[in-house]
Order: C-alpha cells, then structure tokens, then sequence
C-alpha cells in the first residue's frame, strides 16, 4: 500500500498558492506562508529578548559592582574605556621614533615600487607608450613640386601599412629576404596589442603610485623636523602633490 501511495503522490498535480486578485491589488501582494513565516520568527525572537531582558532585570543584584562601572563612560550610546592619562601621553622622543617608522615603512615601499617600474619599463622598452613624447622627423627637399610629390614609404623603402609605426619598421628588401617571425594571424596581433596596453596601464599605475608614497615620506618627515625646537619660517604652504617647506634659523652645532 506504501509503495502505490508513493506512486499515486509522484502523478498528483502540485498545488501553488494563489496571487493577489485583481481588484484586491491595490492592496499589495498578498502574503504567502513562507512570508508569514520569516514574520512570525521575526516578531517570536523578539519577543523572547525582551523576556530574557526583563528576567535579567528583575533578578539584577542591587550591590552588584565591577571596576568597569567607574572606568568606562557612555557615548552616543557606546560604552569607551576610560585611560589614564599616563597611557595616553606620549613624550617628544617617542613621537620622533614613531615618524621614523613611519618614514623606513613608507620609504621600503616606494623602493619596491620603483624597482617593480624598473623592471617593467626593461620588459616594455616604452614602445608605443600613450605617455611618452612623439618624436617627429623632419625630410628635406629642393622645391614645392618635390612637396606635393613627396612618398613618404618611397622614401623610407617600406610598405605604406607600416609608416605608423614608430619601432620595427623593415625595408622592403627586408621583407623580400628574411622570413617574418612572430605572430601573423590579425586575431593573435590584436591580442598582444591589447595585453601590452594593459601592462602600460598597470606601469602607469605603478609610477603614480610612486610619487604618492615620496610625498607622504615627504610629509611626514617635514612633521619630524617640525618637532625640533628652533625659530621656523613657513615658505611655502603645503598641496596635496608637495610637502610644506620651511626656512629653520641657522644653528652651529657644538
């Protein structure tokens, strides 16, 4: 009978829970039994920390006491630790060793990062970089007519295809002679092309990233020096791409 009732609950159609009517839906959707059942566990949680708050209360010691009751205060809802004094202050040579940390940290990292550029602009050889400086080549002739006449692959004997490019440019004869390497395919070219403008991407990402971290050591140790006792004149104020500078009074060390 198990087995025949199992077959008969496989064929039965599966029932679905009906939408919201079409003149009731000015009143939203109409809820399900799996949305009143998120809402009922949602309002029985609720209701079970607030008994177990009100239980914790009730039962509350009156001549309860722990050191934090005195050593913590409430702000903007939040309880903060009070600390002595003494933890908090921190003398003028301990601040100086802390900027120098701060200054060998920050100072490590842009060593690494230009290192990393070294290595990629050896890898790259900035051929066809968007940031670097077009060259321009000037050709010489003896009259206008020779202007209008001019053939610019003519005269560098290549193929007109390859006078855009600025590096790898071969003679004619070149392409007569030798047997090209590489890649050849348009598809394969386009490819490298596109990787190659990311690694110049990721190059020019690397060098701003550079100058940002020498001007953060810039700044703090500008903050070092300023900690040193002596007569200062502020020359120039500071900028986001520039530290402070400052004139100090000349002094003769003993």
């Amino acid at each position: 009978m198990s087995s025949f009732r199992k077959a008969l609950k496989s064929r039965q159609r599966n029932h679905h829970e009906r939408s919201q009517p079409g003149f009731r839906k000015n009143l939203g959707l109409l809820e399900k039994k799996k949305d009143y059942k998120l809402r009922a566990d949602d309002y029985h949680k609720k209701q079970n920390t607030i008994l177990a708050l009100r239980k914790k209360a009730l039962e509350k010691n009156p001549d309860e006491f722990y050191y934090k009751m005195v050593n913590t205060k409430l702000r903007d809802g939040v309880h903060i630790i009070k600390r002595p004094k003494e933890e908090v202050e921190v003398t003028e040579e301990q601040k100086k060793v802390m900027r120098t940390q701060d200054i060998r940290y920050v100072e490590m990292k842009r060593v690494a990062e230009a290192k990393k550029i070294e290595k990629m602009k050896a890898e790259l050889h900035l051929l066809d970089a968007d940031s670097k400086q077009k060259n321009t080549h000037t050709f010489f002739v003896d009259s206008k007519k020779e202007v209008k006449s001019f053939d610019l692959a003519h005269h560098l004997d290549t193929a007109p295809e390859l006078l855009n490019r600025v590096y790898n440019r071969p003679t004619l004869k070149t392409l007569e002679t030798k047997v090209i390497q590489g890649a050849e395919a348009p598809r394969v070219i386009k490819k490298l092309a596109k990787q190659r403008k990311h690694q110049y991407k990721i190059l020019s990402q690397r060098i701003d990233r550079e100058k940002k971290m020498f001007v953060i050591s810039q700044k703090i140790q500008t903050r070092k020096d300023l900690q040193d006792k002596g007569k200062k004149v502020k020359v120039k104020k500071e900028t986001p791409n520039s530290a402070a500078i400052y004139k100090f009074e000349a002094k003769r060390k003993r």
